[in-house]
C-alpha cells in the first residue's frame, strides 16, 4: 500500500533525478577554461575578503599569487601576516599610505597609485602569475588616481589563463563592462553606524 509520504518521497527523488540531469548538461556545455577578470565593488563589506578566498584557493592549489594594496598600504594587516606563510608563492605589496582623508596629499597619492599600478602590470603581464589581487584600484579609479582606459588597456594584455581580482567601491562603468565576473556588495545594516561600534581585530582588520 502506498502512503502520502512515500509519494512524496518519489516525486521528490523524479525531481532531483530531473535537476541532477539538467545540471549536467550545463556542465558538459560549459567546458571553456579562460582567465578571468573579476570585480568586487559595492557599498557592502566583504570585497576584499572574498578576493582572499580566492587567494586562498590559488595557493592551496600550487599557484604563484601577487596581492598590490593600492589605499590600506598604511596598515599591517592581519591578513599579510597569515599569508606570509606562503612567501614562496605569494608576492603582497603595500603600496598606498592610508585612506585619502588621512595621508591629504593628492599629488602623492596619485604618484603612489600610478606607483603601484606600474608595479601591478608586471606580475599581470607574468604568466607565472596564475592570480593577481589588486585590492582597493577601484577607489583609485573614482578618485581620479588612476585612468580607467589605461588600467583596461593593461588588462587587456594579460595571459590569457591568468585572472585578475579589483576590488573597491565605486567600481566604473567601463571597467564593469569589461569584466567577466562583477559582484555588488550591498550594504544593509553595519555597526559602525548603526550602534556606534569601532573596527574590530578579526572583523575589519
Amino acid at each position: 500500500m502506498t502512503t502520502p509520504s512515500d509519494t512524496t518521497s518519489e516525486a521528490y527523488k523524479q525531481k532531483m533525478q530531473r535537476r541532477k540531469a539538467i545540471q549536467e548538461q550545463r556542465v558538459a556545455e560549459r567546458n571553456q577554461e579562460k582567465g578571468l577578470i573579476i570585480v568586487h565593488t559595492g557599498n557592502g563589506k566583504g570585497k576584499t575578503t572574498a578576493a582572499l578566498g580566492m587567494v586562498l584557493r590559488s595557493l592551496g592549489h600550487g599557484y604563484q599569487v601577487a596581492i598590490i594594496q593600492f589605499i590600506k598600504g598604511a596598515w599591517e594587516p592581519a591578513e599579510k601576516a597569515v599569508l606570509s606563510r606562503w612567501e614562496g608563492q605569494l608576492q603582497f605589496l603595500a603600496m598606498g599610505e592610508g585612506f585619502t582623508w588621512e595621508t591629504q596629499d593628492r599629488q602623492r597619492d596619485r604618484e603612489k597609485a600610478e606607483q603601484a599600478w606600474s608595479k601591478a602590470l608586471e606580475f599581470i603581464n607574468n604568466p607565472d602569475y596564475k592570480l593577481v589581487l589588486l585590492d582597493e584600484i577601484n577607489v583609485a579609479l573614482k578618485l581620479g588616481y588612476l585612468d580607467v582606459n589605461q588600467v583596461i588597456a593593461g588588462l587587456t594584455e594579460k595571459p590569457e589563463d591568468s585572472h585578475v581580482i579589483l576590488t573597491g567601491r565605486g567600481a566604473p562603468p567601463e571597467l564593469i563592462q569589461k569584466a567577466d565576473l562583477v559582484t555588488e556588495m550591498k550594504l544593509l545594516k553595519h555597526p559602525f553606524h548603526e550602534q556606534g561600534v569601532k573596527a574590530q581585530p578579526g572583523i575589519e582588520f
